[in-house]
């Protein structure tokens, strides 16, 4: 089933996609959140459950394409692209996230975003995303992920790759002190052999090893795993994690 999202051009080459409330009713809670191109997070199931069990509530949701979507690519091939990117010494993730940046000052700028309540949000490779978004930009308090990537070096796109060392790099337990003040909660299968559910486990331990403050919260559910390679995520997971995010944003 695919709903309708709205376009909003930040600049030439940068748009920014959303539902919920209409714009005109002035800033609210929003969650920015990615699993793959920026109308099918939105606006495709199963991709945008979330988006389904947040309808009707006072908060905005906003995405935008992740790297090896655009122009209808195939997402099944989107980690393919990164590496090849990788290969040829282009950093596709950075350059996305600078993007992403100036797409949420532009959010806020135009007073469709309340900044004092931001959460971030993403599915396998879109929690990878959204944990790099977190840890460069303080005002997302509340970050949830649903059988994250994590340990990009992992996955078997990158397995052998000559430019290693930069996806390494970019492996979010290297976030964990960055992200060790906010509230998290991560879901995954108990054995996703996909994104592997041993790094997120470590993911999570890094963030809760690191925290300053006992008011910062850190939980991982860990449920049976279904689908191909143990990497779905069932509905009733994604409810939850809505539950969690719109008692956050909305209290």
């Amino acid at each position: 089933m695919k709903n309708r999202c709205s376009a909003l051009q930040v600049a030439n080459d940068v748009t920014l996609y959303h539902v919920g409330p209409a714009l005109d009713h002035g800033p609210l809670p929003s969650l920015f959140y990615f699993a793959i191109s920026g109308p099918d997070s939105l606006c495709l199931d199963p991709y945008n459950q979330i988006v389904q069990f947040l309808a009707g509530h006072m908060i905005r949701i906003f995405s935008m394409t992740l790297p090896g979507h655009e122009n209808g690519l195939p997402a099944e091939g989107a980690m393919k692209i990164w590496a090849e990117d990788f290969l040829k010494g282009r950093n596709c993730i950075e350059t996305f996230l600078q993007t992403l940046d100036q797409a949420i000052d532009f959010a806020i700028r135009e007073k469709f975003v309340d900044p004092t309540k931001l959460a971030c949000a993403g599915l396998s490779r879109g929690g990878f995303i959204a944990s790099h978004l977190a840890a460069r930009d303080t005002r997302f308090r509340y970050l949830l992920f649903f059988s994250p990537l994590t340990k990009l070096s992992a996955i078997k796109e990158f397995k052998g790759h000559p430019n290693l060392a930069l996806a390494s790099q970019l492996d979010v337990i290297h976030l964990a002190d960055s992200i060790s003040d906010r509230h998290i909660r991560l879901y995954i299968g108990n054995d996703d052999t996909r994104v592997g559910t041993r790094h997120c486990f470590d993911y999570a331990m890094k963030i809760v090893e690191k925290k300053k403050t006992r008011s910062a919260h850190v939980e991982l559910v860990i449920y049976p795993s279904i689908g191909q390679m143990g990497h779905g995520t069932p509905p009733e997971i994604f409810s939850l994690g809505a539950d969690w995010i719109r008692t956050l944003l909305l209290q």
